[in-house]
């Protein structure tokens, strides 16, 4: 798949912590003013999962696996130090770095304003965020910074791959250090029904679409007719969130703004080491910018579904998960800028080296 025509960030990803900010008011307003219209969703439920929430979940995530090309990972051999280093950023460091962020945060530093039950709650929730990386937004960062697509559809292919057999154990790992034990089989059962279902869905349908149009016809003008769909889903998913946690919110609307303090901290820190590491080993800007930005960014659609699966609609859990939809895209945009006031600490490639003389 190519991605060279990516026109950048659209109007609602731009102002998405906006449209959030806004869906959250409208979900804590129908919570405390049609609490009936929560309590009759509540009761459409199967296997654990909340079916009107499942649904729009995979409104948002088999719009971005269509654009998934398994095929690129035979392009692996081209970088692979920045494909090591981003790997091994997001799944053996990243997910530690959110445990001991949000363990020191709600557990130590914030404990006078957070109760322990609810501390353990929220640890739970950024844990489940931190565990696995972006799939979709990563395009977008990669194409504001001008990053190698090639590099950055192979990286997220990878992770595709990497989130089926390393999600569960480490979310197990982690949580179980806590004391909190999460059924394998529901751990697995969220796996397959919100990653292997719309990944073999949406590779069916590329593989469809690509083979009766072509490639070109697909990248252009098929997939981009989802990308309002999606937009649309994440934002009613977000409304039916906030309508069942509007009594905590309500109650105690410090707990937003502590619970954005490590999720911030995270994708800071994530997006600073794996940059610094990629200079470090000599790197090219354009395998650099891709390679930090996939480690700092989450994959919160998944960890939004999962903790809904494990603890209910009503969950703090969700709440924490749901904070680092708000505070991804301001933080994201602001490191796609640094890494671009940066350029220059990269050695600039031969080729755009003659460019310039020319």
């Amino acid at each position: 798949m190519s991605i060279e025509k990516n026109k950048g960030i659209s109007f609602f990803e731009k102002y998405l912590t906006i449209w959030v900010m806004l869906c959250m008011t409208a979900g804590i307003m129908i919570g405390k003013f049609l609490p009936s219209i929560p309590a009759v969703l509540e009761r459409f439920q199967y296997a654990g999962q909340n079916l009107p929430i499942a649904v729009l979940i995979w409104v948002m995530i088999y719009p971005m696996m269509m654009k998934i090309d398994f095929q690129s990972i035979k392009n692996v051999g081209k970088h692979p130090s920045g494909i090591l280093i981003s790997s091994g950023s997001s799944w053996l460091i990243k997910p530690f770095l959110m445990f001991g962020l949000a363990t020191l945060f709600f557990k130590v530093i914030f404990q006078a304003f957070i109760p322990a039950d609810l501390a353990q709650d929220f640890v739970t929730g950024a844990v489940l965020l931190g565990t696995a990386p972006c799939t979709a937004m990563v395009f977008v960062w990669s194409n504001l910074t001008k990053g190698d697509p090639a590099h950055t559809l192979v990286q997220v292919s990878i992770n595709d791959l990497l989130i089926l057999v390393l999600f569960v154990p480490l979310v197990q790992l982690l949580l179980g250090v806590n004391g909190v034990h999460i059924p394998w089989d529901t751990l697995v059962f969220s796996i397959i029904l919100f990653v292997v279902v719309p990944l073999v869905g949406g590779v069916f349908t590329r593989f469809l679409m690509i083979q009766k149009k072509g490639e070109q016809y697909f990248n252009e003008k098929f997939v981009p007719q989802f990308d309002r769909i999606t937009t649309l889903g994440l934002l009613l998913t977000l409304i039916i969130i906030f309508s069942f946690q509007g009594d905590i919110i309500l109650e105690q609307p410090l707990y937003v703004l502590l619970i954005a303090v490590p999720l911030i901290l995270q994708n800071v820190i994530s997006a600073n080491f794996t940059y610094l590491l990629c200079r470090w080993t000599k790197q090219p800007h354009n395998i650099a910018a891709p390679a930090s930005l996939i480690a700092a960014s989450d994959f919160f659609e998944l960890s939004v579904a999962v903790a809904i699966a494990l603890f209910g609609p009503d969950s703090p859990v969700v709440l924490a998960c749901t904070v680092g939809v708000l505070t991804e895209v301001p933080v994201m945009l602001l490191l796609v800028r640094f890494i671009d006031k940066t350029r220059h600490w990269f050695p600039v490639p031969a080729a755009e080296t003659v460019r310039r003389q020319v």
